[in-house]
């Protein structure tokens, strides 16, 4: 994946963050990801008293881009952090987003994982890395 790509999906995950809703873990998390066609959709994490019934950024930007006719996804940047600080670690996907991107592959059967702190400041993971052996029909 090119850096411009990478950048851009990073830019667009921490403008992401700033919109999500999460009164009860203070923890902001915002997510983009790219499909084959080039579009990006984004999603931030929307929590909710009745905790299960959270949904994570990763999640809300897959559920946006297969609402809108995309069954593919080549890559996913991931931005997170408490409340008013800019993020200083990783921020992972939840084993849960993982199986869900797995049910989304591309043609090339793998998914890019970008979790990232900034723009200079990021790692690129293999879905198969962080989900070996995922459930898959």
């Amino acid at each position: 994946m090119n850096k411009k790509v990478i950048n851009l999906l990073i830019t667009e995950a921490q403008k992401a963050r700033k919109m999500a809703y999460a009164p009860y873990s203070n923890y902001l998390v915002g997510a983009a990801l790219v499909v084959p066609s080039g579009n990006i959709y984004t999603g931030c994490n929307v929590e909710n008293a009745s905790y299960g019934l959270t949904n994570c950024a990763e999640r809300t930007a897959i559920f946006k881009a297969v609402s809108e006719g995309q069954r593919h996804i080549d890559a996913i940047a991931i931005v997170g952090a408490p409340l008013m600080d800019e993020p200083s670690d990783y921020a992972y996907p939840c084993g849960s987003c993982r199986q869900v991107m797995s049910e989304f592959l591309p043609e090339s059967g793998n998914i890019e994982v970008i979790v990232a702190k900034s723009l200079d400041d990021y790692k690129i993971f293999k879905l198969s890395e962080l989900l070996p052996n995922s459930f898959n029909l």
